[in-house]
């Protein structure tokens, strides 16, 4: 007859919870409606270029490196609005894909 084995309590593991849905998209834009020049650059990772407007009420644009093969390299422009200063939209423009004429 085997002996009884002594019983002992479980360590309860802390529930780690997976990151939202949304974070893991590509296409997830670290941008918000307010910020400013200095700021949006640095949420993108990119430098802002000058397209058009007077100073505070300008179009300006980041070129976004997107990766792509080893053969070539994608770049997105994503055009952005700012009013007084401020970031008030912004618009993706990829452009046609020359590949494909």
């Amino acid at each position: 007859m085997a002996a009884p084995a002594a019983a002992a309590a479980q360590e309860l593991r802390p529930i780690i919870a997976a990151a939202p849905f949304t974070t893991t998209l590509s296409n997830n834009v670290p941008l918000a409606y307010g910020m400013n020049a200095t700021e949006t650059a640095q949420a993108l990772g990119a430098p802002l270029s000058y397209i058009s407007g007077r100073p505070g009420e300008e179009i300006l644009l980041a070129l976004r490196s997107a990766g792509g093969s080893g053969f070539f390299e994608r770049r997105d422009r994503l055009y952005l609005q700012f009013r007084a200063g401020r970031l008030t939209g912004w618009k993706g423009d990829w452009g046609r894909n020359w590949m494909w004429q």
